[in-house]
């Protein structure tokens, strides 16, 4: 990241294979078990609790147009890899610009069918860019509205970060779509679906710009 008084560029390790092996399946199980009655998850419904152990990695990407998606609330670690703060911004600021057409391709499947996505990435290298791999997480979500406009997302890099900005070309993406079950079994089971936890997470109105764990 770029420490704000100086300047200085520092070289940080983000993420590793523990994330990659025991957190990115556990991330993955969290949203599954927010499906109700087999439907994507609502935004309100993602608690910080649930995915603790890569809250600073996580986001909450936002369609914005066919293809295009902006980070609407995103941890630290997605702003150490630019070196600037990311909230606000395209997610595919993230993907060297050879790739943002195929990543523009599969974001189009994560909202329209929809789709989960696992990409795995590489980061560009050259002075003060050593190699570094990333893979990332992108699970649809519903608005408040119901229209399946949300991803929830996790970005988990292994190697240092060095110079920044640091940008990924996409080496391998598995596009997995969610089925989603009929309309009255689902409209049934939404009138007694308990809430597995109870803390109050903010909606899209008001939302607050960044994650965090209430204790």
């Amino acid at each position: 990241m770029t420490d704000n008084n100086s300047g200085e560029v520092i070289a940080l390790q983000a993420g590793g294979d523990r994330q990659r092996d025991v957190h990115l399946p556990a991330f993955h199980a969290y949203w599954e078990s927010m499906r109700k009655m087999g439907d994507v998850p609502r935004r309100a419904d993602i608690d910080p609790r649930g995915i603790e152990p890569l809250l600073e990695n996580a986001m909450i990407i936002e369609k914005v147009a066919p293809g295009l998606a902006r980070m609407r609330i995103a941890g630290t670690a997605l702003s150490d890899l630019l070196g600037m703060e990311v909230r606000g911004m395209p997610l595919s600021a993230l993907i060297d610009p050879q790739d943002r057409d195929k990543l523009a391709d599969m974001l189009a499947d994560l909202f329209e069918r929809p789709a989960t996505l696992d990409l795995s990435l590489k980061a560009e290298t050259g002075l003060g860019r050593p190699a570094m791999n990333a893979r990332l997480l992108l699970l649809p979500l519903r608005s408040d509205l119901g229209d399946i406009s949300r991803a929830l997302g996790c970005f988990v890099t292994n190697g240092m970060i060095g110079r920044t900005p640091r940008r990924f070309r996409i080496q391998n993406g598995e596009v997995t779509p969610v089925i989603l079950p009929a309309e009255g079994r689902l409209a049934r089971g939404f009138e007694d679906a308990p809430a597995p936890f109870t803390a109050e997470i903010p909606a899209h109105r008001g939302e607050r710009p960044y994650l965090r764990v209430v204790k």
